[in-house]
């Protein structure tokens, strides 16, 4: 090869090397430029994250975990989603400060947090409460399921207490359903409703276990039912202080306590009527049972002993109720004296009875645990279905004083309303389980306990005849029977009598009698603006030893009579002598919200206090 074309190669080799080199530097170049972007891209991103978290700073439990300067937008979503899930655990821990059983409450919040994809929110929790009572009770009824009863009064009671927990887990739907509005203002109008229910669900637990006797079952029930009354007495925590949790998150909205029971009254006319009611509203109230059935509605169904109707007992007239029936259902009664035991279902809604007269329409029973018939079945009348009213008629358990509990009628309906009525026994004659109720102008005599349960009830100018008891037993009066604090249930006597029944002496006072008893733990009875005979003894209260005489709440306001001192009445903690502010809290409008329900149904009412 000759040399000259040897350097024509050696000068090609040098170009294409220097050729490279430029390319070499040009990629260098371009990827340093690109690297200074990147860069400073995360530099911005990381000063304006922590410019962020340092505003925030407040709302995070570990600030120092945002300080890498290198993370990318996948890390700041999950660090986004544990300080989030950090921050509902800290409203977990304000929100269950509120409750009796806090680590329950703590346990079982944490969990619904933990499993929820999205952010939760102050009415979250509250659904998330009572959805907690929903799981635990489910579970509670599959295990009470497997237990075995043994004796005769064991199954009775077993049953008795299926029927109470299934009644429990199907109004808790309810309660879940009300929780989950999205609106905070309505969650707080829900509120008395959400109570209501809850209260339910709270009594039927407790009654539940009440049925059994002492023994194994009873203990093993007990077991078994322990965290769902934990977790249900947490739900009514939270519901009951939903104002004071709301203000701790600065919630919008909720400056009105609306779930207070002492909220303001309407204003009320010369006749104790509300001011916006119209004059022909006030004249129908006025005027109301001038005579028999003038203002009674014209009825779907009328039964009648003699034939005359179309149907002759009160069950054949409620099993021909239409299914998903609208409006109110009216059932006449003619006179006479029905002798069955009648339901009032949770599907039979609305149903209106009247009859001609608390003496002249009667249903009259005589079950009683006695003959070997759980409790609750030795009603007479039983009514569940919400909305049931009933006048002018009369309910009876004839078992007489020495079978015990015989049970004249049981009022499980929310908006119950007995008007005119006479409800005729003697001990435990007259069962207001659950809800809120109202009974204007009845008659209620017994002996002993004879007003009994935990439901909202409401006796308006009623009369209270008092039958002397048996030798080893006391007269007494109400025997209420809420189980928790916060349970917005109470027996209210308003403007009513109390005086010896007839067959004692109708002016004999040669026995004593009590204003109530603790039925259970929390138990609440109020009696104002009554006449109280002087049957009533000077203590006013009784109890077994020291049951309940701290917790329980035994209220009196402005009643007069004989009775009435209170000078000599008990010292317990529990027992008050109140003021008018207090006592409004325990009126018709405040306590039982009856100022639409019962004014919609046409019953004369007075809403506030009398004076």
């Amino acid at each position: 090869m000759a040399f000259q074309d040897f350097d024509h190669i050696s000068e090609r080799r040098r170009n294409e090397r220097k050729q490279k080199e430029r390319k070499r530097i040009l990629i260098i170049s371009v990827s340093v430029v690109v690297l200074l972007l990147i860069a400073a891209s995360a530099a911005a991103v990381v000063v304006n994250k922590n410019q962020k978290e340092s505003s925030h700073s407040s709302e995070s439990d570990n600030p120092s975990s945002s300080s890498s300067s290198s993370s990318s937008s996948s890390s700041s979503s999950s660090s986004d989603s544990v300080k989030q899930v950090s921050k509902s655990q800290k409203a977990v821990k304000t929100i269950c400060a509120h409750t009796d059983h806090t680590k329950t409450c703590e346990d079982s919040l944490s969990q619904e947090v933990a499993s929820s994809a999205s952010a939760f929110e102050p009415k979250d929790f509250m659904k998330a409460a009572v959805s907690v009572v929903a799981h635990s009770l489910n579970k509670a009824m599959d295990q009470s399921s497997k237990l075995k009863a043994n004796t005769p009064e064991e199954k009775e009671a077993y049953e008795d207490c299926m029927t109470l927990l299934k009644d429990a887990t199907e109004e808790l739907n309810s309660s879940v359903s009300s929780a989950g509005v999205n609106n905070i203002k309505t969650i707080l109008s829900n509120a008395p409703e959400l109570n209501n229910w809850l209260s339910a669900v709270m009594s039927y637990q407790a009654t539940c276990i009440g049925e059994f006797p002492d023994g194994e079952l009873k203990s093993e029930l007990e077991k078994t039912l322990t965290n769902t009354t934990k977790h249900t007495s947490n739900a009514l925590a939270i519901v009951s202080e939903l104002s004071a949790i709301l203000e701790t998150f600065n919630t919008p909205g909720n400056h009105r306590h609306l779930l207070a029971s002492g909220s303001s009254m309407p204003s009320l006319d010369e006749d104790r009527l509300p001011t916006w009611m119209t004059a022909e509203d006030r004249r129908i109230l006025k005027e109301r049972a001038k005579e028999p059935h003038q203002d009674d509605p014209t009825p779907n169904v009328v039964v009648a002993k003699d034939g005359s109707g179309k149907f002759n007992s009160i069950n054949d007239a409620l099993a021909a109720m239409p299914e998903n029936f609208q409006g109110r259902y009216v059932i006449y009664i003619k006179e006479g004296i029905y002798d069955e035991q009648v339901t009032v279902t949770k599907k039979m809604e609305n149903v209106t009875m009247y009859g001609d007269g608390s003496q002249k329409t009667i249903v009259s029973g005589n079950k009683n645990p006695g003959d070997g018939v759980g409790f609750l079945q030795t009603a007479t009348f039983v009514a569940i279905g919400k909305g049931f009213m009933a006048k002018s008629m009369g309910f009876r358990n004839t078992a007489g004083p020495d079978k015990k509990h015989g049970v004249a009628l049981r009022v499980q309906s929310d908006h119950a309303i007995f008007q005119n009525c006479r409800m005729e026994g003697y001990q435990h004659t007259l069962y207001a389980q659950t809800h809120r109720q109202y009974y204007r102008s009845c008659l209620i005599i017994g002996s002993v306990d004879f007003i009994f349960g935990d439901a909202a009830a409401i006796f308006q100018n009623c009369i209270i005849h008092v039958r002397k008891a048996q030798d080893n037993q006391e007269s007494t009066i109400t025997a209420q029977e809420r189980a928790d604090k916060r349970e917005t249930t109470a027996i209210v006597l308003h403007n009513s009598r109390i005086v010896p029944d007839d067959e004692s002496g109708a002016d004999k006072t040669d026995f004593k009698s009590y204003l109530g008893r603790p039925g259970k733990e929390c138990a609440r009875t109020i009696v104002m603006e009554s006449d109280l005979g002087g049957l009533i003894d000077r203590k006013g209260w009784q109890s077994e030893g020291d049951f309940a005489i701290k917790t329980a709440y035994f209220a009196e306001f402005s009643n007069k009579g004989a009775g009435a001192d209170v000078k000599g009445r008990v010292k317990w903690p529990g027992y008050k002598v109140i003021d008018k502010k207090e006592a409004e809290k325990y009126t018709v409008g405040a306590f039982i919200q009856g100022d639409s329900w019962l004014n919609q149904a046409g019953v004369p009412v007075h809403s506030g206090l009398l004076n």
